[in-house]
Formats: C-alpha cells, sequence, structure tokens
C-alpha cells in the first residue's frame, strides 16, 4: 500500500482525494522511533522533491520533511529555495529541521537570492534564532532593498547578542521604514541583552538612540532602558 501511495503522490495534484495518500501519513507517525524506517521515507520524500511531480505533491512532501527531515534531505529542499511558487514550503521544513544543515542551506540562500526570496531567507533565520548567521545578516543590513534589510535587522534583533548588537550598530538605513526597522531592532536587541545580564552592552545601545535627534517614542524608550540598566526607576 505504501509503494501505490508513492505512486500516486508522484502524481498527486489540487482536487485529488487525500485518502490516497493516507498510507504515508501513516508511515510517517510510525516511523517515529524507528530510526531505519524514517531514513528510508525521508529519502523517498527527497526522490520527490528532484522529481517533475506536481507543485503539489512538493508541498505535501515539505510539510512532512517538517515532521521527520535530517540532514539527509537538506540538500533537495536547499534546491528549491530558489524557486518562486515552492521556496516557501521547502523554508517551512528547513526552519524545523534541526541539524546544522539546514542553517547553512538558508544561510547561502540569504547571501545569493534577491528581493522577497531573499526575505524569505532572512525571515526563516530568524524564526529558527540562527546565531551563526549573524555575519551574513550584518552585511545584508546595508543592503539596497529595504525588504532585505527590514527582515535582517529583524532577525538581529530577536538573536540579541553581542555581535549581533555590533552589526546593528553598523546599519545605515537610507529608506524610512528600513530606518524605523533597524532602530527597532537595536531596541530589540537591548532588552535581550539586558534579559541575559549583559547591562553593560545594552547600556550602550540604549544611550545611542536616547537622543533629541530621535523619535520621541524611541527616545523615551531608550531613556527608560537606561535607567533600567542603572538600576532606576523610569518615571
Amino acid at each position: 500500500m505504501l509503494d501505490q501511495a508513492f505512486d500516486e503522490l508522484n502524481k498527486y495534484d489540487w482536487g485529488v482525494d487525500p485518502k490516497v495518500l493516507r498510507p504515508i501519513d501513516e508511515a510517517v507517525v510510525k516511523c517515529h522511533g524507528d530510526e531505519g524506517a524514517r531514513a528510508k521515507l525521508e529519502e523517498r520524500f527527497a526522490a520527490v522533491l528532484s522529481s517533475d511531480a506536481p507543485r503539489s505533491a512538493k508541498d505535501y512532501v515539505c510539510r512532512k520533511l517538517m515532521l521527520i527531515g535530517s540532514a539527509a534531505c537538506v540538500p533537495a529542499l536547499a534546491a528549491l529555495l530558489g524557486e518562486k511558487e515552492l521556496s516557501h514550503m521547502a523554508r517551512y521544513a528547513l526552519e524545523r529541521i534541526p541539524a546544522g544543515e539546514a542553517a547553512e542551506a538558508l544561510r547561502d540562500a540569504a547571501g545569493k537570492l534577491s528581493g522577497a526570496l531573499q526575505a524569505g531567507a532572512i525571515s526563516s533565520l530568524c524564526s529558527r534564532g540562527d546565531v551563526g548567521s549573524v555575519s551574513v545578516l550584518g552585511g545584508l543590513v546595508g543592503d539596497s532593498d529595504a525588504a532585505v534589510v527590514k527582515a535582517a535587522a529583524a532577525a538581529l534583533g530577536s538573536i540579541g547578542n553581542g555581535d549581533a548588537a555590533a552589526a546593528l550598530a553598523k546599519a545605515d538605513a537610507k529608506d524610512a521604514e528600513a530606518k524605523v526597522a533597524t532602530t527597532d531592532a537595536k531596541l530589540a536587541c537591548a532588552e535581550n541583552l539586558v534579559s541575559a545580564g549583559k547591562k553593560t552592552e545594552a547600556l550602550a545601545i540604549y544611550k545611542s538612540l536616547s537622543g533629541d535627534d530621535q523619535p520621541k517614542h524611541v527616545s523615551l524608550a531608550a531613556k527608560r532602558g537606561v535607567l533600567a540598566c542603572l538600576g532606576s526607576k523610569a518615571e
């Protein structure tokens, strides 16, 4: 039955009764705790991604690899990151595969793609909280594409460590929306540093944003941050 279901999967398209794939759904559930069975399923899924199967079939596969995927399927998923119709689902899987190779594939895509696909890869790095992507993201906060800058800034703010703070400090966004995103990311980064007990690093960020040249709400938030770092209460 499983072989027949995979035959159906290779031609599966919108409108087809999903019951034909039920044996695969059941196999995914049963393979947990059985490494051999899981690896065989993953291999078959990767083969579908590398074939000329319909988009709906590949979407289905990406959803399943989100559950059972490992480093072995990363190349097949990474190959889809540059495809407009399949990139989102490939990222959906890569975000959730714990293997370091998945993060590396997203970093590579973030550095090579452009436009919405690039911003998407960056957002996936943000979802993973990928500390190893800071150097890549730091190079993108100065990009000419505002959407890319906004995504990179948000990711750095979410990662929120000292290296992320240093990368944001060098950002010089020209676009108004990108500039707002960068400022918000700096504040988020400062908050994360405070939570990590690194008040000295957070204080430097807050001080850089507390001047009168900043929007009122930013300056106010920064001044409160300064007081919090110094152990005082904001009014």
